[in-house]
């Protein structure tokens, strides 16, 4: 494997995991890091791939819950409620995602277009975090999630489909606007990611299985195993984190990363991929 290119998946693999589940969206910073390493893979079927291995990491961290949600569905009413808010929350994406695809990634997936997102998302945190300070939270354990919660966050992550927004931005944000209380918000996020990219890395590799080529393998393990060990590491302290404090600085690293980007374009300095 040719060492230059090992050490560009080994990068990606490392801003997959890092980024998945921070609300600045994973597939913005990919966007823009493949574009300034000048690392695309045809029909993008490497950082779909990749993918797994970030979902991988959420299912060790939580490999018991998971256990216990598969050995004891249909036997227990919490566990029964908790699947279906699982699949209340999936379906709304899920049906917007199928329709409109093609022309969400003909349109939007470019360094110009995740800025501005990264922007705009950063300053509905603001507000968002803004407004949870006077608010008393109505749920404060995923267990309390009632199907309407779960509606509600479904329907904000259909946000999420516009690259730079952040799927787990926009549970979170939703949850909490909704509200749920953040670290409740955080959790579902995590638990809801697993049917989610499972779901829409299967549907992706599938639509493009043929452009996957022997060469790939060895760049996508090196991805893959590098995205689920800082998945890892990012779920484990972004649980941490958001114990005792907020979103505040994912919001003005958003803003500034975003402006960083679209100054650039603006003065000519970066060419930017297509605009």
């Amino acid at each position: 494997m040719d060492l230059m290119l090992f050490l560009k998946a080994l990068l990606m693999g490392i801003v997959e995991g890092l980024t998945e589940f921070l609300p600045i969206s994973s597939t913005g910073h990919l966007i823009v890091l493949g574009d300034l390493l000048n690392f695309h893979s045809k029909g993008k079927v490497f950082e779909i791939a990749i993918q797994l291995g970030a979902v991988l990491a959420v299912i060790v961290e939580y490999r018991r819950r998971f256990v216990h949600v598969v050995t004891h569905i249909g036997r227990e009413p919490e566990t029964n409620r908790f699947v279906l808010n699982l699949i209340i929350a999936f379906i709304p994406a899920a049906v917007v995602g199928l329709l409109f695809n093609k022309q969400i990634k003909a349109f939007l997936f470019n360094p110009v277009s995740v800025a501005t997102a990264l922007v705009v998302g950063g300053l509905l945190i603001l507000w968002i975090e803004k407004r949870q300070r006077s608010r008393t939270p109505k749920v404060s354990r995923v267990e309390d999630m009632r199907p309407r919660d779960a509606l509600m966050v479904g329907l904000a992550q259909i946000l999420a489909l516009i690259p730079g927004t952040s799927r787990s931005g926009s549970t979170i944000m939703g949850g909490m606007l909704w509200g749920l209380e953040r670290k409740t918000a955080t959790e579902f996020s995590f638990f809801l990611a697993v049917p989610v990219m499972i779901t829409a890395t299967l549907y992706d590799m599938l639509k493009h299985y043929s452009e996957f080529s022997a060469a790939d393998l060895q760049l996508i393990a090196v991805g893959f195993a590098a995205a689920f060990v800082a998945g890892l590491l990012a779920v484990k302290a972004l649980l941490k984190f958001v114990a005792s404090k907020d979103y505040v600085p994912f919001a003005w690293y958003r803003i500034v990363f975003g402006g960083i980007i679209l100054i650039t374009w603006w003065g000519g300095w970066v060419q930017w991929g297509s605009t």
